[in-house]
């Protein structure tokens, strides 16, 4: 059993399962969802391999991956969250911790981080968190994770209170998380205690966990805040348009913290 426990607001978030179509109900979530699929169909090291997929959640990433032919196992500390994630197919599901992974040296050839990185909110929690996915990631498979950028809850904070849709925090806490990266919102109904990086920071942590060597993704990148985004994800000429030039401009380092999230890659070698 591992150690280490989840935090509670955490948990409570994940339980009341809001996080469950996130990525499917909203053109934003749809947008996420599009671009995570696509990088990492380009970033995974071959067809049919043996993927983690940790903190997986009900397995929204884990059900097109088995999909796809690769074998998934999904990790993750939420107990009703696994029992989703288990009745898909192809998906063997587990409970447990980014920190401490139950599993041998060298047992998959992608380990995938789509959520953790959010949820530690110490340096030296989210170091050990990928210095165990890459001791379970074999010589030339892939680790991946994806984290919230700085600036993307001071965006948040603008874009709703230009509209009028959500009252969320105030001005001067979006100030405040933008300065500091620690986010903590009291209504659970939009989100839950983060940490926002900045991208330099993110590969930091990478190369402390030993993986100096990585590439750095922008997913939205500055497209995500459109306010017609809506139709640009729903109408096929215009979200192939989308597409085609965000893999144009999704590693350019000036650009990267323009992006709500951002996707770090790293291939493991001996």
């Amino acid at each position: 059993m591992s150690e280490w426990q989840l935090d509670a607001d955490i948990e409570t978030y994940y339980e009341r399962g809001g996080e469950r179509e996130r990525l499917k109900a909203k053109a934003r979530g749809r947008f996420e969802f599009t671009r995570m699929q696509d990088i990492l169909r380009r970033v995974l090291p071959g067809d049919g391999v043996d993927v983690l997929d940790v903190g997986g959640a009900t397995g929204v990433h884990s059900e097109w991956l088995a999909a796809d032919g690769h074998a998934v196992t999904l990790l993750d500390p939420v107990e009703s969250q696994v029992a989703e994630a288990a009745k898909l197919p192809g998906v063997t599901a587990l409970v447990g911790d980014a920190r401490e992974l139950p599993f041998e040296d060298d047992s998959f050839d992608a380990v995938l981080l789509m959520g953790p990185l959010y949820h530690l909110m110490e340096a030296e929690q989210r170091v050990r968190a990928l210095a165990e996915a890459k001791r379970c990631t074999r010589s030339g498979g892939v680790v991946a994770a994806a984290t919230i950028n700085r600036t993307a809850g001071w965006c948040d904070w603008l874009m709703w209170n230009s509209e009028k849709t959500i009252h969320t925090l105030s001005a001067e806490e979006s100030l405040r998380v933008l300065r500091e990266g620690d986010l903590r919102y009291h209504d659970q109904d939009i989100f839950t205690t983060a940490y926002l990086h900045h991208p330099g920071e993110v590969a930091d942590e990478f190369a402390k966990a030993g993986m100096g060597s990585h590439t750095q993704y922008a997913v939205q990148g500055f497209p995500g805040y459109i306010p017609q985004l809506e139709a640009l994800i729903d109408i096929d000429e215009l979200r192939d348009q989308l597409m085609d030039g965000l893999r144009i401009i999704e590693t350019e380092p000036s650009l990267l913290g323009a992006s709500n999230h951002l996707l770090t890659v790293a291939a493991v070698s001996d």
